[in-house]
């Protein structure tokens, strides 16, 4: 809104520790229920205290005069986020994989509250460093990375959107059955499901598969491409193995369901928030228009 001085959102999550209290009602309890299991509070506890840190001095190293407002993971899908807003994630890479699906544009930087602890390929900036970047980060001048996102459409006009993966296949340990069309050629399959990762997945769970299969594609975070990587596809005499992965980049992925029940897609690891993909539904998986804007220093 015109006149109104600059907005930062600073994303989090609820702590291991958070969650052990909101279980066991206090402190006391939950160290005595992770001490009878052979396990420390302290575990938990410094991971949380480290976040408090880095969030405090995140929140203290704003400019006087800016707004501010905080949003935890579980109300990502209620919040307004505004296009002029600024996005400050403080904790672990998947929150920002978690929160890129709700921004169209905005800069988003990655505070990681813990650098012994997690690896930083999304949160790559110390606390100490927001103060001096929210100005940049405003004016369009930082230094960004443009990372491709994925978007998956569907026959009804659902659409879902990933930072790292998404997963088509069914939602326990049965079989996924469905028809892939990839590269100008059809396959009827059956096996654990298929990811369609970006090069900022490639790094995860895209990564492992391609270890257990031989499968290397090489895929960079800002490259307008995807890679689909197809989970222990079963052969039989209606089912084939020969489309098991592959790079994408013009041309889209597409699926059709044989599954009666059960069949699932969802985003970034996301289990529960899934969309249903029964028989007969067909989804195309390609480079989303939207990307994430990564201020990165």
């Amino acid at each position: 809104m015109p006149g109104l001085p600059p907005r930062v959102v600073f994303a989090t999550r609820e702590s291991d520790y958070e969650r052990l209290i909101a279980r066991h009602g206090t402190h006391d309890q939950a160290r005595f229920f992770l001490e009878t299991r052979g396990q420390k509070l302290q575990d938990v506890e410094q991971p949380h205290a480290e976040f408090l840190e880095a969030l405090h001095k995140c929140r203290a190293s704003m400019p006087p005069d800016w707004r501010q407002a905080q949003v935890r993971r579980a109300d990502f899908d209620r919040f307004l986020f505004a296009p002029e807003d600024i996005i400050v994630a403080v904790g672990q890479d998947g929150l920002v994989a978690n929160i890129a699906k709700y921004l169209n544009g905005q800069p988003v930087l990655g505070v990681n509250p813990s650098p012994q602890r997690y690896d930083g390929i999304l949160v790559k900036l110390a606390a100490g460093q927001l103060g001096a970047l929210l100005p940049s980060a405003q004016s369009g001048s930082a230094k960004m990375q443009i990372r491709t996102m994925i978007e998956a459409r569907l026959d009804n006009g659902e659409k879902l959107l990933a930072l790292n993966e998404i997963f088509i296949g069914h939602r326990s340990h049965q079989s996924a059955r469905y028809r892939i069309e990839a590269q100008d050629k059809t396959e009827e399959q059956s096996s654990s499901g298929l990811i369609v990762a970006s090069g900022t997945g490639a790094t995860g769970w895209a990564r492992s598969i391609q270890e257990a299969t031989g499968q290397h594609m090489l895929l960079t975070p800002e490259e307008r491409a995807l890679v689909y990587l197809v989970r222990e596809p079963f052969p039989s005499v209606s089912t084939g193995t020969a489309l098991r992965g592959g790079k994408l980049a013009r041309a889209a992925l597409s699926i059709t369901s044989h599954m009666g029940e059960g069949g699932v897609i969802f985003a970034d690891g996301i289990e529960s928030d899934f969309v249903g993909f029964d028989w007969g539904r067909r989804v195309q998986l390609l480079v989303a228009d939207r990307s994430l804007r990564l201020v990165v220093g």
